[in-house]
């Protein structure tokens, strides 16, 4: 009965989502107050019959109901209660419901926190959000129920992908989605101003918060995943430009550039276009990379179909969507004149070379990511495009992005003072070259990638910690740093963030150092600094698993730091190995050890990891996030944007 409930709650929402799109839309363009009002109630009744229906999936997952096909294909009975949540987004189906949910989720944001924008913009923003919620609803409908029945069902389920039963995994998902789909809000914004051909400082303001939020979610989603892969997969690297890690890191990208783009519209209405085009195009890389997840087109690991008729639909929408907001921005064009200008010294004028570097990495990710289906399809050949490429094509913009930065939040708006902003900076720039100089001495002349990224991220943070100091002014009344915008502060620590990211990335990657063997019990031996020793394995049993573990000491200068306890998994329902590494974590470098299979000759393949500054990736993306965070609670973001006067209640304002 719940089940179908749940069935039906979605066909209703899909009615309602009907509805949304076309009345609002109708009574914008005819100024009718009353059809527009329809807009907010309907988004409201979306979103709840959206979550009535991923309530009652969930119901199904809980109690191992297996009349429903999709808990069958991915749960068990003796599954964790955790992972038996987890997996009803831990599939194609359900994952594709909890899409559509936080997609009427956002409208229906836009709905209880929009009563300050204009009665047509909101119905339209609204309608657009609708339309993309209808076409998802058909996908679901025809080409992805969640809610088919088995005709005989089994005893029990053929449980959830082993790789899928972790803690970083059950949240990973739900917080790239909240990234992914939230840009679909900015998509709607652009699109409904397109109709009404006015972009202002207003629209810009209004559009930065969600923004914000998505590119907040996908910082968090996108970290979750790099650290699951990290210490899940057993390789022990934190990315590995895959097609599906790629297919979240465009829209970072451009959300990022999005971010700083609106920016200069609200200060100066200035780049309005592109800040359209750039928003048209962020949501357009969702779609993409919602494609290339359930295609099947490209090979990854992390991909949840591989159904050509589902990569049709979604590339039918991609199409739709993207093509004719494109379109519409192509007749629209003459209307978005620039009323700002700025001087080629400006901070404007950093924002812009801030949006190139970051449109053109994603440009040359989405390349790197792309090519070789391109290859196979027009030259038959198959090719395959991986880290070296990534990292010889990508890290240059980041460099160039990474020095750029710190210079272009001290300059001025409109007219800006290049010697003051790098008189400003020169203790910063000498603390950065201070921290090469070391790292570059201690490694003994080494590669440059680990002095580099030292300097960068020094610089970034510094560079952070100038831009507020500057607020302080000449005064040295540093209680004013606590006065300060949140957003200041925000702006502040996200940047340290990255600085913070770029540095752990370089020291893995410059330093790590890595040993396998056969390693035998009871037999120590060394790996860099430390000493390891294969004490014992034993056979263990979880809930619906059962694994050989591994003890390890860890002993430095003879006094022992760790008691390791590595593990081989073995599924027995899903008949899959996954390997759980032992880690020994710390601010300057994590040891990482991973046990393999037994050996005839005695002892038991061991590898291990000496990872400096490992948690400095993650830590940065937390600082990040935190940064996005604490700009969202400016409270200026919670003001009515713009100065948009009041209008009488049942009055519609002038086009």
């Amino acid at each position: 009965m719940i089940n179908e409930l749940g069935h039906f709650a979605l066909i209703l929402a899909a009615l309602v989502a009907c509805v949304q799109a076309v009345v609002p839309m109708i009574g914008a363009h005819k100024r009718w107050p009353g059809w527009m009002a329809v807009a907010e109630p309907a988004a409201t009744a979306q979103f709840l019959l959206t979550l009535l229906s991923f309530a009652a999936l969930m119901h199904a997952f809980i109690v191992s109901d297996f009349s429903l096909r999709l808990v069958v294909a991915n749960s068990h009975s003796a599954k964790p209660l955790l992972y038996k949540i987890s997996g009803v987004w831990g599939n194609h189906e359900g994952s594709m419901l909890l899409w559509v949910l936080i997609l009427a989720l956002f409208g229906a944001l836009a709905a209880w926190f929009g009563g300050n924008l204009p009665a047509t913009l909101r119905a339209r923003v609204l309608g657009v959000q609708a339309m993309v919620g209808v076409a998802f609803f058909a996908f679901i409908l025809f080409t992805s129920n969640p809610f088919l029945r088995m005709a005989v069902p089994p005893f029990d389920g053929q449980d959830l992908n082993p790789l899928l039963q972790d803690p970083g995994l059950a949240f990973h998902p739900p917080f790239l989605y909240l990234g992914y789909v939230g840009l679909s809000l900015c998509f709607s914004f652009a699109a409904a101003a397109l109709i009404e051909g006015r972009v202002d400082a207003a629209w810009a303001r209004w559009v930065r918060p969600w923004t914000l939020l998505s590119w907040v979610f996908l910082t968090i989603g996108i970290a979750l995943g790099s650290w699951w892969a990290y210490y899940e997969l057993g390789w022990g690297g934190f990315w590995f430009w895959d097609p599906v890690e790629n297919a979240s890191f465009m829209p970072w990208l451009l959300a990022a550039a999005l971010l700083h783009s609106a920016i200069v519209v609200e200060k100066r209405e200035a780049l309005k276009s592109w800040t359209i085009l750039l928003a048209i195009l962020a949501f357009g890389f969702s779609l993409i990379g919602t494609f290339i997840v359930r295609s099947g087109v490209l090979t990854s690991v992390h991909a949840f179909a591989t159904d050509p008729e589902r990569g049709v639909f979604i590339l039918a929408i991609l199409v739709i969507f993207t093509g004719g907001a494109l379109t519409l921005y192509a007749a629209r064009a003459g209307t978005m004149q620039a009323k700002g200008v700025f001087g080629v010294v400006s901070r404007e004028s950093a924002l812009v070379a801030n949006n190139i570097l970051l449109a053109v990495a994603c440009f040359v990710v989405f390349v790197g990511t792309l090519w070789p289906l391109v290859a196979e399809m027009l030259f038959d050949r198959k090719l395959s495009v991986g880290a070296p490429f990534f990292d010889m094509a990508f890290t240059p913009f980041m460099v160039l992005l990474g020095l750029i930065l710190p210079v272009g939040a001290l300059l001025g708006w409109k007219r800006g003072k290049m010697g003051r902003a790098l008189r400003q900076l020169v203790p910063g720039f000498g603390l950065a070259v201070a921290v090469a100089g070391l790292v570059w001495t201690m490694q003994t002349g080494r590669s440059l990638l680990g002095p580099v990224g030292l300097f960068l991220g020094t610089w970034l943070v510094a560079g952070a910690a100038t831009d507020l100091l500057t607020r302080v002014g000449r005064s040295r009344d540093y209680a004013r740093l606590l006065r300060l915008p949140r957003a200041d502060w925000g702006k502040a620590v996200a940047h340290g963030g990255l600085g913070v990211t770029m540095a752990g990335i370089a020291g893995l990657m410059a330093w790590q150092i890595e040993d396998i063997r056969a390693a035998d019990l009871n037999t120590p031996y060394t790996v860099g600094a430390f000493e390891f020793e294969l004490l014992g394995v034993q056979r263990v049993q979880g809930p619906n698993w059962f694994a050989d573990r591994g003890e390890v000491s860890v002993r430095r200068d003879g006094a022992e730091i760790a008691h390791l306890y590595p593990e081989k998994r073995t599924y027995p329902v899903a008949r899959m190995p996954t390997t759980e590494a032992a880690i020994h974590g710390g601010f300057w470098r994590d040891i990482y050890v991973v046990i393999g299979d037994a050996q005839q000759g005695g002892g038991w393949t061991v590898r291990v990891y000496l990872k400096p500054l490992a948690n400095w990736i993650w830590g940065g993306a937390i600082l990040m996030a935190i940064g996005g965070a604490l700009s969202l609670s400016d409270r200026r973001f919670r003001v009515a944007a713009g100065a948009r006067k009041a209008v009488p209640a049942g009055e519609v304002p002038a086009e």
